[in-house]
């Protein structure tokens, strides 16, 4: 019978939700039974799943409890015991069916994923190369230096159709070519994980659950262009992401894959993490060039691109988390199996940070082509609290909205380009109907606002005045005629920025104009919000027909708007009122007293 080994998935959010006391717990519970030599215990990343963290699966039959906690441990410890049954009340329950699910691969937000990017997160120790090695790592990069010339190796990339999965979609094949055709003896390769958007969680996962697969991606494509030297560059806000980076960095340099003549051949390649400090902007390729260089990170003028002239003069190819993390899945299975997946111009698979008004949040990874609809109700169990879906905005901050009418969209970069959307770094947030578009759009405009290198006259202002437009709107101000000069002005950043940022920045104001007018015509014309979301244009009152004057409404408001005494109706006072909906949230569900118009 083979050793049971258990997983307590150890990423950042795992840990947030008590991995590391329900890791504890298992410890000493093993060693109370004596079963400490006959259970491997296990710490791999995460899993994806956040919802339901902390998370423990029993392999090798694939048990997981989910939202585990100190005091479930002893019961699961004990199912290990002959005779013994699992504790059933820690499996899965699916929100849509209500079915009880007891194994991790039967789970619909799994089975419908297929991982090849995310393919060890959650089921090696990141910080043991050891099982890296076991699951085939190393493999692509042993075969490319003792078999493969660098060249094959770029056209094995050509052949898959891989794209660039930090937003751009630039091939990646084509990239590492016109690195290659560079004529320089110094090269560089830079990896970039400067993820920053809101709601974007992706490379930081990958970087904890996979360190060695990115190192490795890193590794071929120093090998393949003609590089020796490689940067990770990663934000200093991910401090376990570094400290695993570091550890299997290490590692790698002492089983002969990092330094001098690896692996017994002429490629020599050295490699080092630098932490970034944080700007959005830096996830754009000259603006991280220029940090790197401990210069202020602000994008420059292409051409000449980074493949041709980058960090200090000289050619550098620049890759995301994502990408890399690919390329040793390419070169062990071939193009051949990558190129099988996704449609005619976007191969392979895309990896969502799927949050929001969504019950199933967490990572997912899909083929390309697959539609909107499929990830947010299939793999993310619909909307939560039984509300309607209203939009989703994919590509982080600077991405679209996109309403209901286009959930068959499918996932690929030319689709959601054409929708009004990107792909983006993989960000995919989700809205219900309590959202307010108008609202929603002026949130992003003011992260993106805020993240702005100001370089650029087009963007700096153009994106300041579409700010200030958004707030007169939604404080009841506004004029029929700012939508026509939010187009204008959206359009005019688009076309007149410098870097990718700043062209993308408009997004979430242009497709909620296309797609959601209606709502800005109403808080226009009707100086209303009917999302109910803008203070400005919400008005509070009580019904006093269903008030009992429990005066729980009086206690919570800030400002003191609400009087009455007990078992009598209660009454707001407009003047005071501030509309931050405290009386609604008490009330509601109680007594359904307090009305919202």
């Amino acid at each position: 019978m083979p050793k049971k080994t258990i997983l307590v998935s150890q990423g950042t959010c795992c840990k947030a939700a008590g991995s590391e006391r329900v890791y504890a717990a298992l410890q000493e519970e093993l060693a109370r039974y004596g079963l400490e030599t006959e259970v491997e215990l296990k710490q791999p990343g995460c899993h994806g799943f956040s919802q339901i963290d902390p998370v423990v699966v029993i392999e090798p039959e694939g048990l997981l409890f989910a939202s585990v906690r100190e005091e479930d441990v002893p019961a699961i410890v004990q199912s290990l015991l002959p005779g013994r049954r699992p504790p059933v009340h820690l499996f899965y329950v699916d929100p849509q069916s209500g079915q009880v699910i007891p194994y991790r691969d039967e789970i619909p937000f799994f089975k419908g994923q297929q991982r090849l990017i995310l393919r060890h997160c959650g089921s090696i120790d990141p910080e043991r190369i050891d099982d890296y090695l076991q699951a085939g790592g190393y493999q692509a990069l042993t075969r490319a230096v003792q078999e493969l010339a660098p060249l094959e190796v770029i056209e094995e990339i050509e052949r898959s159709g891989l794209r660039g999965l930090g937003g751009g979609g630039f091939a990646t094949g084509n990239k590492w070519r016109l690195c290659y055709q560079s004529p320089a003896t110094m090269k560089y390769v830079v990896c970039n994980g400067d993820e920053g958007d809101p709601g974007s969680f992706q490379d930081r996962s990958l970087l904890e659950g996979d360190p060695h697969a990115v190192l490795e991606g890193l590794l071929l494509a120093g090998y393949a262009v003609g590089a020796c030297q490689g940067y990770i560059y990663v934000r200093a806000e991910y401090p376990l992401a570094i400290k695993r980076l570091r550890t299997a960095l290490e590692q790698a340099r002492q089983h002969g894959f990092v330094g001098l003549r690896i692996l017994g051949s002429n490629f020599s390649f050295g490699v080092e993490i630098f932490q970034g400090a944080g700007a959005f902007v830096c996830g754009e390729e000259t603006a991280l060039l220029q940090s790197l260089s401990g210069r202020r990170g602000m994008p420059y003028m292409r051409p000449p691109y980074p493949v041709v002239a980058g960090l200090n003069g000289q050619p550098t190819l620049i890759n995301n988390v994502k990408t890399l993390a690919a390329v040793p899945w390419i070169i062990k299975h071939g193009a051949g199996k990558f190129a099988a997946w996704g449609t005619q111009g976007s191969k392979g698979t895309a990896v969502f940070s799927l949050s929001g008004k969504v019950k199933n949040c967490g990572l997912v990874e899909v083929p390309m082509g697959v539609s909107l609809r499929e990830v947010i109700f299939d793999l993310g169990g619909g909307i939560a609290a039984g509300k309607a879906f209203k939009a989703v905005q994919t590509g982080g901050p600077s991405g679209g909205c996109l309403p209901a009418e286009l959930l068959e969209t499918t996932v690929d970069f030319d689709t959601l380009r054409t929708a009004g959307s990107i792909m983006g770094s993989g960000g995919m947030v989700v809205m219900d109907e309590s959202t307010c578009m108008v609202d929603t759009a002026r949130f992003f405009l003011s992260f993106c606002l805020k993240e702005l290198c100001g370089q650029c006259v087009p963007c700096r202002l153009g994106t300041r005045q579409m700010f200030e437009i958004l707030n007169r709107i939604t404080a009841g101000k506004g004029r029929y005629a700012d939508l026509e000069l939010l187009f204008e002005l959206g359009e005019m950043v688009s076309r007149g920025s410098l870097c990718g940022l700043g062209r993308t920045v408009p997004n979430p104001v242009l497709t909620t104009l296309r797609y959601f007018r209606d709502e800005y015509e109403a808080h226009i014309l009707e100086k209303k919000c009917p999302a109910r979301v803008c203070r400005e244009l919400v008005t509070y009152s009580i019904d006093g027909q269903k008030c009992t004057g429990c005066s729980r409404c009086l206690v919570v408001c800030p400002v003191g708007a609400i009087s009455g005494t007990k078992k009598k109706a209660h009454v707001i006072d407009r003047a005071k009122c501030l509309s931050c909906g405290s009386c609604l949230a008490t009330c509601s569900g109680r007594h359904d007293a307090v009305i919202c118009t």
